[in-house]
């Protein structure tokens, strides 16, 4: 019997804890954004159009998206004014592309930011991918997940910035 009320306690305060913690509402909307920036990690960038798959994603979605080059890698941003469960894990695309993933440790940035890695193969083709989501005050969170409820229970106010690098992998012609 005590160990049925000690898991009905403990239920109960995993169901309570949320509600305690101090709720932040998100301060962005729609009209907020300022646009893309013209630089990613010292290098220009160069705007892409969407594919198809992206602009059918971007229907509905809480944010805008952009594509880019930086004339080596192909990097991906998503402004997100509200939490969304429409952003997702970049593997998940990559392997609906047919990719196979293997996990990267992390990667830490020069900006102290913690981003999720990993390499994608196809074949002959492969591609090292990082991606992290941030706020403009410094936060970051290595996978979506995590950020999804930091920003759904209010621990972090938006906009954010959901950024994924795909950068191909050179082969040595030895």
């Amino acid at each position: 019997m005590r160990s049925i009320l000690g898991f009905m306690g403990a239920c109960l305060i995993a169901a309570v804890v949320p509600f305690a913690i101090p709720r932040v509402e998100p301060k962005a909307d729609l009209t907020d954004f300022e646009g893309w920036p013209a630089h990613f990690e010292g290098r220009p960038i160069r705007h892409l159009p969407l594919t198809e798959r992206e602009k059918t994603f971007a229907a509905g979605f809480s944010g805008h998206i952009g594509r880019f080059t930086d004339g080596r890698r192909e990097i991906i941003m998503r402004w997100i004014a509200k939490p969304t469960r429409k952003l997702h894990r970049p593997e998940v695309c990559f392997r609906a592309s047919g990719y196979a993933i293997d996990h990267e440790p992390l990667f830490r940035d020069a900006n102290s930011r913690q981003w999720n890695a990993f390499k994608g193969s196809k074949k002959l083709h492969i591609i090292n991918v990082r991606s992290c989501v941030h706020d403009n005050i410094g936060k970051s969170w290595p996978d979506i997940s995590s950020w999804f409820w930091a920003a759904a229970t209010g621990r972090t106010s938006g906009p954010w910035w959901a950024i994924t690098v795909a950068e191909p992998v050179q082969k040595n012609n030895k």
